[in-house]
């Protein structure tokens, strides 16, 4: 099979760790990369869990339409006005 050279660029202490502990395991960066894309390549995926930054909080609006998606997933029906209206009037006389 063909060889090919790749170039991956990296902070320099970020390498010389990698180096260190690559060593450690008895394998060379070249090895452990390969490694690496043959994991990729036979799982499809990436083989670790790679997350977003953490979302802004939530506004009101937003906040409003997730409640009501998760509401339409759990069967819960739809109220009117009138009952949303009554929820809050029993809710807050509920805390005086």
């Amino acid at each position: 099979m063909a060889q090919i050279s790749i170039t991956v660029r990296m902070d320099a202490s970020l390498k010389a760790a990698f180096d260190e502990l690559c060593s450690q395991f008895g394998m060379s960066v070249n090895t452990a990369m390969n490694i690496f894309a043959k994991a990729v390549v036979r799982e499809r995926a990436i083989p670790f869990e790679i997350k977003a930054a953490k979302e802004e909080p939530m506004n009101g609006l937003s906040a409003f339409y997730a409640l009501r998606a998760e509401a339409q997933r759990n069967g819960v029906p739809e109220m009117s006005l009138e009952e949303i209206n009554q929820e809050i009037s029993l809710a807050r006389s509920a805390h005086k």
